[in-house]
């Protein structure tokens, strides 16, 4: 892992007032550096199509990757299409998915979403965020996962609550609604970069961003972050 350098207790390089042009090459350095650090930054999610990646995003909410990883593998194996999920017996799913948690909400949510690909998007799953967004249990962050990472189609970010806490901390954004969050970031991050540098800033949350206790003595951003060393220790 790369270190910072000549960082101090109270970050001095970042202005007081920051003009949109410097705040644009303050997040290509950190999209620089964040790159360095996690070179093959991808979702945790295990998944084979978008199919797959869709149904483990639904079930991420509220519920870690790893978990979601764990439940799968039975899951896939026993439902392979859109219309093996419609056709699911619910009680069954939910057994399945039972340690992702909300599991009931989740199933119904999965069994009528599949119905809905199968009846009008031919058992596929769509390539575009308004009808990404008709199905139920998909919001903006479930869409962004599925059009990135299945499709690589750059249109939005994930803000998970890693990007939230990490945003806010850089001083990205001001703001606590998901959504605004993300208009605050497409807005100076160039759009090449937005599914990758959800992903970059998932893993940086992850490892060293963390909500208790940040490891700013170790982060590769500390010297662009004016948030850097000003958590006093959590208990």
């Amino acid at each position: 892992m790369r270190k910072p350098e000549n960082i101090k207790k109270k970050n001095r390089s970042i202005p007081v007032i920051e003009g949109n042009n410097e705040l644009k090459l303050r997040v290509r350095r950190i999209i620089r550096l964040l790159k360095t650090e996690f070179p093959e930054a991808k979702t945790a999610l295990i998944f084979s199509n978008p199919l797959q990646l869709l149904i483990s995003t639904i079930l991420s909410a509220q519920c870690t990757d790893e978990r979601v990883n764990k439940v799968t593998p039975l899951l896939f194996r026993k439902y392979k299409t859109a219309r093996d999920f419609a056709n699911a017996n619910l009680m069954e799913l939910e057994s399945i998915i039972k340690s992702t948690g909300f599991y009931r909400m989740k199933a119904r949510n999965i069994i009528q979403t599949c119905r809905l690909l199968v009846n009008r998007f031919n058992g596929k799953v769509p390539k575009n965020m308004d009808d990404l967004l008709s199905l139920p249990g998909v919001g903006r962050k479930t869409a962004n996962c599925v059009l990135g990472g299945a499709y690589g189609i750059q249109s939005g970010f994930v803000v998970d609550t890693h990007v939230k806490r990490i945003s806010k901390r850089l001083g990205l954004t001001k703001n606590d609604d998901p959504k605004k969050i993300e208009m605050d970031l497409i807005s100076i991050i160039p759009r090449k970069e937005w599914y990758n540098m959800s992903n970059l800033m998932i893993l940086h949350g992850r490892k060293t961003c963390r909500a208790r206790n940040p490891l700013c003595d170790r982060c590769i951003l500390a010297p662009l972050c004016p948030s850097a060393f000003s958590f006093s220790k959590l208990r």
